[in-house]
């Protein structure tokens, strides 16, 4: 099992420039296949994740080629080009991949079956299956979760789904599956989601409106194949920007990272604690709005996390739980029942880990409340989940000790490099086989 020995480190400085943004890749690879025409990205983000949806798009018959380091060529087949898979889609760790996919393929007149590694066979895939029923499709999961297997040929209809709980996958799922249905279709959302699917879309040429918390698509005769420039992950980002909070010894600044408004609660929940942080260089990546990100140390102090920035954050939890763990005082967080069905159940294994470096914490339904103090060493079980791993490296520029994070393999799914990324601002990071 590999692991990370990250040693006190007597703070960070510099630049660095993450890699492209995870979701922004996932979905220019999708949307590509069913363009017509020839789609061209670049800043593609080369992990994990994103190289299981190119090996399933070039699956359903579709011409992918990587022409060089982050440049990817789709040649797109249609809405109604793709081809029947000769075997199961592995998805491996992307849940973003299957969800999508699935709205994609309810549609399609051929079967398919998507699985995915043992973390994701674990997640809950009911709540896309469900809509995707009420528009016509034929969708089974295994108790609620992977395999799950689409039955082609199924006629969609347009809906006006609200959804229960706030989900840009769920959201795009439905809207990708409207792309092929009778009638338009709206999703209604009870808080604001990254909002990706509904800029690339229109990037393509689809009709979309999206205004006051409401999506809507019509179908389109025909996609148009287009350029996308991927900006930094602002998910990838965060660990950077906790990082200089807690334990910046000069500035420390984020090349290029998307700043998408649906993306971007961390830096407000950071401003509340005392952060000191500026956006500079505004530009545009497409449709998608970009900054570098400026950050000097600042002492933190704990908040109440207002839940309407809880799904604006939702991926930066786990660091933000760092930062909270290295402020003065406490920090309450509610309503993110929703991390408890990421890639492991971020809630108590964040809770576990802090524990074991001697932060006091409270677990709660929906949330964790931490009361903040001197972190400690000692060895932080990840359960195989990326954003764990990559939050405990972190913690080491508090630590009074030598921290060992065990199961650090899937770091490889959304950040490639990390490891020596970190090590180029001042982070003690050994890797273990």
């Amino acid at each position: 099992m590999s692991s990370y020995r990250v040693a006190p480190a007597r703070g960070i400085a510099g630049e660095v420039r993450v890699p492209g943004d995870k979701s922004i890749s996932h979905r220019a690879l999708m949307f590509g296949a069913i363009a017509s025409g020839t789609t061209r990205v670049d800043g593609f983000l080369e992990g994990e994740d994103c190289l299981a949806t190119l090996t399933a798009v070039s699956s359903l018959g579709v011409d992918v080629r990587r022409p060089g380091p982050g440049e990817v060529v789709v040649e797109g087949v249609g809405l109604r080009g793709l081809r029947p898979p000769a075997k199961v889609l592995d998805m491996g760790n992307a849940g973003t991949a299957m969800r999508i996919f699935m709205g994609l393929l309810s549609a399609q007149d051929f079967d398919s079956v998507l699985v995915g590694d043992e973390s994701l066979m674990r997640r809950p895939m009911e709540r896309v299956a469900a809509p995707l029923r009420e528009m016509g499709a034929r969708i089974e999961t295994t108790q609620g979760r992977p395999p799950v297997r689409i039955t082609g040929g199924s006629k969609l209809r347009g809906l006006r789904y609200a959804m229960p709980v706030a989900s840009a996958q769920v959201k795009s799922a439905v809207l990708l599956a409207g792309l092929y249905a009778d009638g338009e279709t709206t999703v209604e959302e009870p808080a604001v989601t990254r909002d990706h699917t509904e800029r690339m879309l229109q990037t393509f040429g689809c009709d979309v409106v999206a205004r006051g918390g409401s999506a809507t698509v019509r179908p389109p005769a025909k996609l148009e194949a287009a350029s996308i420039s991927v900006p930094g992950d602002f998910s990838s980002a965060a660990f950077f920007i906790v990082a200089a909070c807690i334990g910046a010894r000069a500035p420390v600044t984020i090349r290029g990272v998307g700043v998408n408004p649906t993306r971007t609660g961390l830096l407000e929940m950071l401003a509340l604690m005392g952060a000191d942080l500026r956006l500079i260089n505004h530009r545009s990546c497409g449709a998608e709005p970009v900054a570098d990100i400026e950050v000097r140390p600042a002492a933190l102090r704990g908040v109440r996390v207002p839940e309407h920035l809880v799904p604006l954050a939702i991926d930066e939890f786990p660091a933000f739980f760092i930062a909270a763990a290295c402020a003065e005082g406490e920090t309450l967080v509610t309503g993110a029942e929703e991390l408890r069905v990421k890639e492991s159940d971020r809630i108590s294994v964040m809770a576990r880990g802090l524990e074991s470096l001697g932060v006091r914490n409270e677990v709660l339904p929906d949330g964790l409340r931490i009361e903040g103090g001197p972190l400690g060493g000692g060895t932080v079980e990840s359960a195989g989940d990326h954003r764990v791993a990559m939050s405990f490296t972190v913690a080491s520029l508090r630590a009074s000790a030598p921290i060992e994070i065990r199961d650090t393999a899937n770091v490889a799914t959304s950040f490639p490099g990390f490891a020596a990324l970190a090590r180029s601002v001042g982070l003690q990071v050994e890797e273990r086989a």
